[in-house]
């Protein structure tokens, strides 16, 4: 018996989820009195994660793994799941884990818990505490069956370096057929993005214009953090849809989410809430975001940014 952990790459490098989603099953292992195992796909050093407890490293390498596929990728983690005995497979709640977790759960006859944001309170009765309803609430779920599936939430319990000696095995899986191809992949370059950031500065209809947010840009670079935009802005073409963050965008689940010019729709609060401290600038007192958020400021975002920016290059350079 082992918890696995499928550890997600990006051209090759793992990010911050991937070291906390390591961590987080070697605590679980060290509760069922097990080891922990962790697959890596197409990774370039996988010695990093030794430092964050995976005794064993599952390795595949493969260019036909190059682009994630759900079908594909939900098929190696049980073939690796099977040939090491898991009795917990770990996956990062991200885009691309909550597509392939419920397939692994299916294909292994597996209980399936979504966002889990602590260790199990118990072993037996396996039992995780989850967020639900739009991130407004939590519940403990009950898993009964002999193997558990879960994705861990972005950012929910940190990353913790548990330092052990480690080995890497190599692994050929059989990739099974699929008629999903991706022909292209665009992506951004020399940006931080929303799902790797640890400050999000995010703006909407307040600033009135795509014009105007330079000052959003020159804020979110001084914070060395990620741009955002509520879906209004994104529908009228000021920003990409890329950057649309909320319920029905981009969820966000950053140590800091600075919201200018947002009044704090529901679908925009449900997708945002999950991040540590949340702050608003707005000119409407009885704008929605003040509710939910840890700071405010009541004020015309053109003279609070600003002012916000110049003090924080005093601060930067008073302490460089």
């Amino acid at each position: 018996m082992s918890v696995l952990v499928y550890a997600e790459t990006s051209e090759g490098k793992f990010k911050k989820p991937a070291f906390e989603a390591t961590a987080y099953g070697k605590k679980v292992a060290e509760q069922m009195q097990t080891n922990l195992v962790v697959l890596a796909i197409n990774a370039n050093d996988t010695t990093e994660l030794y430092t964050y407890g995976a005794e064993k490293v599952i390795s595949v390498s493969n260019d036909a793994l190059k682009n994630f596929n759900a079908k594909i990728f939900a098929n190696v983690i049980k073939q690796v799941a099977e040939k090491e005995n898991a009795a917990v497979i770990v996956i990062e709640a991200n885009t691309n884990g909550l597509y392939a977790a419920p397939m692994v759960a299916v294909q292994l006859n597996a209980g399936y818990a979504s966002n889990v944001v602590a260790l199990p309170s118990s072993t037996n009765p396996f039992t995780v505490k989850r967020k639900t309803f739009s991130n407004k609430a939590f519940n403990n779920t009950q898993i009964s069956t002999d193997t558990k599936v879960l994705t861990l939430a972005k950012n929910s319990v940190g990353v913790h370096e548990i330092p052990v000696t480690g080995s890497t095995e190599e692994f050929s899986p059989e990739l099974v057929a699929c008629n999903l191809k991706s022909e292209s992949i665009e992506k951004t370059s020399g940006k931080i993005t929303i799902a790797d950031a640890d400050i999000v500065v995010s703006g909407g209809r307040g600033l009135k214009g795509p014009e105007n947010w330079g000052m959003i840009e020159e804020l979110a670079e001084v914070l060395g953090a990620a741009t955002a935009c509520s879906k209004p802005v994104s529908d009228l073409g000021w920003r990409p849809h890329s950057e649309h963050v909320g319920q029905t965008g981009k969820p966000v689940a950053s140590n800091l989410y600075l919201a200018v010019g947002i009044s704090g729709a529901i679908q925009h609060l449900a997708g945002v809430n999950s991040s540590k401290v949340k702050v608003v600038i707005n000119n409407d007192p009885e704008a929605p975001f003040f509710k939910a958020a840890d700071y405010g400021i009541v004020g015309d975002a053109f003279e609070v940014v600003p002012k916000l920016i110049e003090k924080l290059k005093e601060f930067k350079a008073n302490n460089a």
